[in-house]
């Protein structure tokens, strides 16, 4: 586990529910972003080596719809920018907006295997319709499903003051 703690330091209450899918909403924007750049990547590297010609006729003929090592990898990079940031500052880009961080009961950052299990039951989480993340409304502590899976809590950051 990982010992750094995060700054600012002390006891916060858990994130809210609509604080959480304001975050979310605006990760999901940063990650489309992500997963163009890099599907426009995959499709110009396969240019490479079969031809702008042929790739267009995979592409027509819908030989590449469904592509297992695309979605792999578009999979791939979608944890490597979550666990980036909540390995690193505890806060993705829309975290920071909404003043939330992922963190352990320490207040230290979390580890990759922590990450990769939150990341895993969120989206297991999504796949249920939601239940996941709903649960956070019945639980006594404020936590969702990944939450509990990953021994991880979100919290609501104090807003900054200038000066």
């Amino acid at each position: 586990m990982s010992t750094r703690l995060l700054k600012p330091e002390g006891p916060f209450p858990p994130a809210g529910l609509l604080r959480r899918l304001a975050a979310i909403s605006y990760d999901l924007l940063l990650c489309l972003a992500v997963q163009i750049v890099t599907a426009f990547m995959y499709k110009l590297i396969w240019m490479a080596f079969v031809g702008e010609a042929r790739l267009r006729e995979l592409t027509e003929s819908g030989a590449m719809d469904g592509d297992p090592v695309l979605s792999s990898l578009l999979l791939l990079v979608t944890f490597a920018f979550f666990a980036k940031f909540w390995t690193h500052a505890g806060q993705t880009l829309g975290m920071q907006a909404w003043g939330v961080r992922v963190q352990n009961a320490d207040g230290s950052a979390i580890s990759l295997t922590q990450a990769l299990l939150r990341f895993m039951v969120a989206i297991a989480s999504g796949l249920c319709l939601g239940a996941g993340f709903v649960w956070a409304l019945y639980d006594k502590q404020g936590r969702t499903w990944h939450d509990i899976y990953s021994n991880s809590q979100l919290v609501r950051l104090p807003k900054r003051t200038a000066g």
